[in-house]
């Protein structure tokens, strides 16, 4: 049954937001904003967009949690595929024995992986297959007889909130008040360029970070890092692509000292970036990839790890079980709807999509670097970031007050929420972020929308932060 404009006319939305108050726990939300804002409640998806209790649309600029590609309005479609799981088989786990979806779901993940990417072991979670690629790489290096259990991440870099994961993470806001957190992870520099100096080549700024990086595995001692995982683009920092010769340097390197490399592509798989796995696009040639999000356009619970034959084969002898797993990992309600959800893109052809609307999206959206707020904009696919000034006129640095007066709800509520549109802001290391990564069925009427109300709204900032 479908949300009808008649149905939400008629929602207590009071009722719901004091019924939110008194029991939702929302996740990462401080809770008493509904004090001084009223909590929105959405009730309806359609396409691009988003309806709430009291009948406002919203273009959801961010796919929610970057994770929503193919929109909203193949809900019923799912459904479907979740009903026809569910009148056979509503639930049977992957300890053992197993089921038909999660065997037809692992072998079209083969299918669609960089080549060689064969092995597909299922999470309910992105956080979650970054804790089991971490384990999967501590045990597949003691099988071999080495004793490694490091892992090297990236400074502002997000792989989820489970301790392992939090580890790895590269945010120290996250990280700080759950230490001590769990030894062995480090960090080095992310592939940020802007603040650069301006006479560094691309070829020397892609130098500078591998010799960081090296330099980091040598301090750790080679003989104890177990993997380097890396976002293809990385998305905490602002959709921070890497120049060229990166990716291939990385690989160099783990090659050169026997480490493992992941692609943590829990947001850049499944066409985000113009293919089905950025780490293809980028030639980052991982040997495990962790995902989750776009497999299933998140309308169903489920993660992936996938491994290449070598790391898979080190587990394939008798006797031996990778000793991790859980109750809902490859669930068969779950891996039927990441199958429809697979066969949807499929249909409309979403990567080849992305890959031919990029240019457009980033063309409009470079459009904005005139305003003076606009100190970057950068990114691949349908995965862009507008980083904007935290400077005043005369180069000074804004004070947090001031970022805060800019930054805060005056811009993501009062603003952009009135034009209609949703997106993230986030400061990332004290740099404000607009984060936009619209649903991967998103066209021009969608781009011109988003473009056109950025550009309101951040001509409206640059004179109240005294750039014009």
């Amino acid at each position: 049954m479908t949300t009808t404009e008649t149905e939400i006319q008629h929602l207590d939305t009071p009722a719901l937001r004091d019924s939110a108050g008194a029991h939702l726990w929302r996740h990462f939300s401080d809770m008493t904003t509904t004090e001084k804002q009223p909590l929105r409640v959405m009730v309806k998806g359609e396409g691009c967009y988003l309806i709430d209790s009291e009948g406002n649309r919203f273009l959801d600029a961010l796919s929610n949690l970057f994770c929503v590609n193919i929109g909203y309005s193949y809900g019923e479609d799912l459904g479907q595929a979740a009903l026809a799981q569910y009148r056979e088989l509503g639930y049977h786990s992957n300890w053992g024995s197993t089921h038909p979806k999660a065997i037809e779901l692992a072998r079209t993940l083969a299918d669609l992986a960089p080549e060689g990417l064969d092995h597909v072991f299922f999470t309910p979670s992105g956080g979650e297959s970054v804790e089991a690629a971490w384990k999967i790489a501590r045990e597949y290096h003691h099988l071999r007889g080495e004793k490694r259990w490091k892992a090297i991440g990236r400074s502002m870099a997000y792989h989820g909130t489970t301790m392992g994961a939090l580890s790895i993470n590269g945010i120290p806001e996250i990280r700080s008040m759950f230490e001590p957190l769990l030894p062995g992870a480090s960090h080095v520099r992310n592939t940020k360029r802007l603040g650069r100096p301006g006479k560094e080549t691309e070829e020397e700024f892609t130098q500078f970070l591998l010799d960081d990086l090296e330099q980091r595995i040598l301090a750790e001692d080679p003989a104890t890092v177990a993997m380097i995982i890396m976002e293809p683009v990385q998305n905490h920092g602002g959709m921070l692509v890497p120049p060229a010769g990166y990716s291939a340097g990385v690989r160099a390197l783990c090659d050169r000292y026997g480490i493992l490399l992941v692609a943590d592509e829990t947001i850049t798989a499944f066409g985000r970036c113009g293919a089905w796995f950025a780490s293809e696009r980028y030639e980052m040639k991982p040997d495990i990839i962790t995902t989750a999000k776009g497999l299933s356009s998140a309308h169903a619970v489920i993660g992936a790890v996938i491994t290449t034959d070598e790391v898979y084969s080190t587990f394939y002898v008798a006797g031996r079980k990778f000793t991790h797993g859980n109750t809902f990992g490859g669930h068969p309600v779950m891996a039927a709807v990441a199958l429809r959800n697979i066969e949807i893109m499929q249909e409309l052809d979403i990567p080849r999509h992305v890959a031919a609307k990029e240019d457009e999206l980033r063309s409009k959206l470079e459009s904005l670097r005139a305003l003076p707020i606009v100190e970057d904009v950068r990114g691949s696919g349908f995965f862009y970031a507008i980083e904007l000034t935290s400077t005043d006129a005369r180069g000074q640095r804004f004070s947090d007050a001031d970022l805060a007066r800019l930054y805060g709800d005056e811009l993501l509520s009062d603003r952009l929420v009135d034009r209609g549109i949703l997106l993230r802001l986030s400061l990332d290391g004290g740099d404000p972020v607009l984060c936009i990564a619209p649903p991967l069925i998103a066209d021009s009427p969608e781009f011109d929308e988003l473009v056109d109300g950025l550009r309101d709204v951040l001509s409206a900032l640059s004179l109240d932060a005294g750039l014009v």
